[in-house]
């Protein structure tokens, strides 16, 4: 298991950038990996999402996983209020 947030992400996806954006707004350190520069990792978000490349695929140190997931989710997930942003 990692022991930070890991964010499977590409450039070009507005969902991956929305997720970065938000973690950095509420100052959630994560490590990005993007999936176009490193094959591995496509390997390993295969894996995860039963053989779909979905991005953002994020994973966090208690082993669970958020894949596409809304800002909603997230703030749920890391126990942040969320409003309308």
């Amino acid at each position: 298991m990692p022991d930070k947030i890991i964010v499977y992400s590409t450039a070009w996806c507005g969902d991956c950038r929305r997720a970065k954006k938000f973690l950095g707004e509420h100052q959630i350190q994560y490590e990005e990996v993007d999936i176009d520069l490193t094959p591995e990792a496509v390997a390993i978000v295969k894996q995860l999402n039963h053989g779909m490349r979905s991005v953002p695929t994020i994973v966090f140190p208690d082993g669970s996983i958020l894949v596409e997931p809304g800002t909603d989710q997230l703030a749920e997930k890391l126990g942040l209020p969320f409003g309308s942003n």
